[in-house]
């Protein structure tokens, strides 16, 4: 398999991506390629610091970098020339099947968005993440594609978080649970109600409305909301897991005692810092799009990058767009015939 990695992408850029890029390379030995794509020469210095160049990691030269600062669509316009546009023309033109970014989520969004085109059926992208839950994990879309969504956005947001959760999570019918401000279909607002409608008469796994405090409860395996509300839920439990951590770090080492415990609750620690740790799902998915897009944290580490690369060839690996197509197609039809 052939993927794209935008190198310039990310606040520790690009040593850390190359540092990823590396590692990933070194564990799957099924990357055929890896397209490096950047200034040429701080790829070649940073590569050069990780020893001989392994031969399939291919620097691809590109001459601008789309800043946090920049406006995401005027930045693909205008930066023509950027790491990110040169990512995605490679999947465009074929010569890869994914790209990989940790730089602005918004230039990422449009450039595979214009540039490949979302999928037969569905009309805005969305970004999945996973989150931890009290057993297992659960698939959050959209978390920031797109804020202003509509009922039909949030259904096919709904399909392809089911196909995930199935594809790449092992689900055989993932339960699908909607954001809102109560459990009963009449709670929320016009989007959700509407969005309620559909869902009940899709061929999915409907499990009604869930609130704020189900999210980390386990009681579904997908959670559909706009982007709005999902960037807010993810930002706001990954902010909430790094304060507990400092919270129970400061404690422990409080006194003697403390310290004992930590002593031997050490691995239990180490486990929940595993399950919360963002670096380990290295990136999540734009689904959506015709092609695979991973979209990695800003501050993503070269672990964080090399996990990003491997979510990205696990996609490629389960021919998950396909199956998006598919159920789309399915829901599709189905909804079309109870309108008669």
């Amino acid at each position: 398999m052939k993927i794209a990695v935008d190198a310039m992408g990310g606040d520790y850029a690009p040593a850390a991506v190359i540092e990823g890029a590396v590692q990933a390379l070194r564990d799957f030995s099924d990357i055929e390629e890896l397209f490096l794509v950047g200034d040429e020469t701080q790829l070649r210095r940073e590569i050069a610091r990780h020893g001989t160049p392994d031969p399939r990691a291919i620097v691809v030269h590109a001459s601008q970098v789309v800043l946090m600062e920049d406006s995401a669509v005027e930045g693909i316009r205008r930066k023509k020339d950027s790491s990110i546009s040169r990512a995605v023309d490679l999947v465009k033109e074929g010569k890869a099947q994914a790209v990989v970014s940790a730089g602005h989520t918004g230039a990422a969004v449009a450039a595979t968005t214009i540039k490949l085109r979302t999928l037969e059926g569905i009309e805005r992208p969305g970004i999945a993440t996973v989150l931890p839950t009290e057993h297992n994990f659960t698939v959050l879309i959209d978390a920031g594609a797109n804020i202003d969504a509509k009922p039909i956005h949030l259904l096919q947001y709904a399909i392809m978080g089911s196909v995930y959760s199935h594809d790449m999570l092992g689900y055989e019918k993932p339960r699908i649970g909607l954001m809102s401000i109560g459990q009963e279909d009449v709670k929320g607002n016009e989007l959700t109600k509407e969005t309620f409608k559909l869902l009940e008469r899709s061929n999915l796994n409907f499990a009604g409305n869930i609130e704020g405090h189900d999210v980390f409860e386990g009681k579904v395996e997908v959670i559909v909301c706009d982007g709005f509300i999902g960037n807010v839920v993810l930002k706001t439990s990954e902010s909430l897991a790094k304060a507990l951590f400092h919270w129970l770090k400061t404690e422990l080492k409080s006194n003697l005692l403390h310290m004992t415990g930590a002593a031997l609750s050490n691995g239990a620690f180490k486990a929940i810092y595993h399950k919360t740790d963002p670096d380990e799902s290295g990136g999540a998915p734009l689904l959506g799009i015709n092609g695979v897009c991973i979209i990695g944290h800003g501050a993503s580490s070269p672990k964080a990058i090399r996990n990003a690369i491997r979510v990205a060839r696990e996609s490629i690996c389960t021919h998950l767009t396909n199956h998006i197509v598919e159920q789309v197609r399915i829901n599709h039809e189905r909804i079309r015939s109870q309108n008669g």
